[in-house]
């Protein structure tokens, strides 16, 4: 098996300074075998990566919709932020994406969800996010693990990193695979290692988006 980060950021992100360099780095320390790079409405991060090493890299996005933030893996084609989930789900479809859904129950969060918006998506997501390390209070993960199980939706774990050392903190190992559609073939049979984050991560966010606000240079455009 391999493991698999499915959520993490570098600086095309606006809370985030990681480079590309220094999150593949702590993958190869890590010995993570595949990092799903999931910047903010950007595949920018992603791409600059997946130049540098191929094999670690698969190129993602974490979408903000009008509704709740969508989480994608093997993304060719940038989605832009605030489109409705059923508009960024069909474009992300048309690219054969692989589609979650970023901690769904995160109520702290400008990207979390309304059940009754989520579960009207739900028949066109291959999974959900059950377990996200930065999620403040435990039962947000609790309750989407229960959702998950209650409606036999797929899930996927993730760090959620934003600076380079939290990279790895929640993984899934899964079998082998080429491409979205193998990943949809084995996602049910993964094992989730997760651990959590604590509160004060979120300061490194926070002087991210200082630090991007006041320093454009950290930006990716």
């Amino acid at each position: 098996m391999i493991s698999v980060e499915f959520h993490c950021h570098t600086y095309a992100s606006k809370d985030s300074l990681t480079r590309p360099v220094d999150l593949i780095a702590t993958a190869h320390s890590k010995g993570i075998n595949r990092v799903i790079i999931t910047d903010h409405n950007s595949i920018a991060g992603a791409r600059e990566a997946k130049v540098i090493d191929p094999e670690l890299i698969i190129v993602g996005e974490e979408i903000m919709t009008t509704k709740g933030e969508i989480l994608a893996a093997f993304v060719t084609d940038e989605i832009p932020p605030l489109l409705t989930p059923s508009e960024t789900i069909r474009r992300l479809k048309e690219q054969g994406a692989f589609i979650s859904v970023s901690h769904p129950f995160d109520v702290l969060r400008a990207g979390g969800w309304k059940e009754n918006d989520l579960l009207e998506i739900l028949p066109f997501v291959d999974a959900i996010e059950v377990y996200n390390s930065r999620c403040m209070v435990p039962w947000f993960n609790r309750q989407a693990k229960g959702f998950a199980q209650k409606h036999n939706i797929a899930a996927t774990v993730g760090s959620d990193a934003h600076a380079a050392f939290e990279v790895g903190k929640s993984l899934m190992l899964l079998d082998q695979f080429s491409g979205p559609d193998e990943m949809r073939n084995v996602i049910r049979k993964g094992i989730q290692k997760v651990r959590w984050s604590p509160p004060w991560f979120h300061l490194i966010s926070r002087y991210a988006s200082l630090m991007n606000k006041k320093n454009p240079k950290f930006r990716v455009d």
